[in-house]
């Protein structure tokens, strides 16, 4: 069964696209630059979208690369995935870094990254003397296999 949660949304001007899904299976929905700009390689901007969101307590909605980007000219989320929390209610803004070789150049309308909805649940701490064993242990940064 399909569930929808409904966001607000305003648009600093009505030819800026509203967020969509590309097929109907998609994750996450489409976000569009709301500005033209040239990211230098090995420079980072935050892009505009003209978007603000209401975004229901209990939820978040964060910002993910699109992966044709990053394939074809290096181009990413640099805070992947970016948070954008439930109480925030200012300009979406992309920040998208150049790990490739030449200009990326973004025109107003492009699709510049993602954004999936996310339920997010209250961390409520138990302070322990001792945590649970488990076969890993306290193993990290590669343990678990080559």
């Amino acid at each position: 069964m399909e569930e929808s949660v409904r966001i607000g949304i305003s648009r600093e001007s009505e030819d800026i696209p509203l967020p969509s899904y590309a097929t109907p299976a998609s994750s996450g929905v489409d976000l569009c630059a709301a500005e033209s700009t040239v990211i230098s390689p090995g420079r980072r901007t935050a892009v505009g979208t003209g978007l603000r969101l209401e975004i229901p307590e209990g939820f978040e909605c964060q910002v993910r690369p699109r992966s044709g980007i990053a394939l074809r000219s290096g181009v990413t989320v640099l805070n992947a995935p970016g948070t954008i929390d439930s109480d925030y209610r200012g300009e979406v803004r992309v920040i998208l870094i150049n790990h490739g070789e030449e200009p990326f150049r973004i025109e107003k309308g492009d699709r510049i990254a993602q954004m999936v909805l996310v339920r997010v649940d209250r961390l409520v701490w138990k302070e322990v003397k001792d945590l649970s064993e488990t076969s890993r242990g306290s193993g990290g940064f590669g343990s678990t296999g080559k």
